[in-house]
């Protein structure tokens, strides 16, 4: 390896050049700038990308196979963390009520946090219409200049998108998920 390696609770590798490198105590995420991510973040942003790609299916949660995105969610937290905390609650592809069942399931398990904290690794909970329940999750995956996020939607599958002002706006809520896995 060439190049200077600065150690600050983990390396930092500039020779990573996109990819997630495990390190002693941290991870190095390029889109950090340099900053190394938490151990538990980073961890949490490379299961994440590994769905990139698994095809959109409702209600399911199979890497590679198809999922939906609390499927997703779910997927990432069975290999970090084991077993879900409860069972997958009852939800329609299309709810008309304004039911928070996302919200209130995410409630129950994580602290919530306020948007501008939120980093890599951590859950975001949109609200696709205005009046309408929050039914959209997805795993942010870098911050800074250009921050984006892992999530499944229908017609795409799994992809990272750019968490432009037209998502920002649609953050309902965010939550602390690398407290509990990672």
């Amino acid at each position: 390896m060439s190049g200077p390696m600065l150690e600050a609770r983990g390396w930092v590798v500039p020779e990573a050049r996109g990819r997630v490198v495990p390190e002693a105590r941290g991870w190095v995420v390029p889109e950090a700038r340099g900053r190394v991510v938490p151990e538990a973040r980073g961890r949490v942003v490379a299961e994440a990308r590994r769905w990139i790609g698994t095809p959109y299916l409702h209600g399911a949660a199979r890497r590679g196979a198809g999922c939906d995105c609390l499927g997703l969610v779910r997927g990432v937290w069975a290999a970090l963390a084991g077993a879900a905390p409860e069972a997958v609650p009852a939800y329609p592809r299309h709810e008309a009520s304004a039911r928070e069942i996302l919200h209130d399931a995410a409630r129950r398990h994580l602290r919530e946090i306020a948007p501008d904290q939120a980093g890599p690794g951590d859950l975001l909970l949109f609200r696709l219409r205005r009046g309408a329940a929050a039914r959209h999750l997805g795993l942010m995956a870098a911050q800074g200049c250009g921050p984006s996020f892992i999530h499944a939607y229908e017609g795409h599958g799994v992809v990272e998108s750019p968490l432009t002002p037209p998502w920002r706006r649609r953050i309902a809520a965010c939550f602390a998920l690398t407290e509990r896995i990672g």
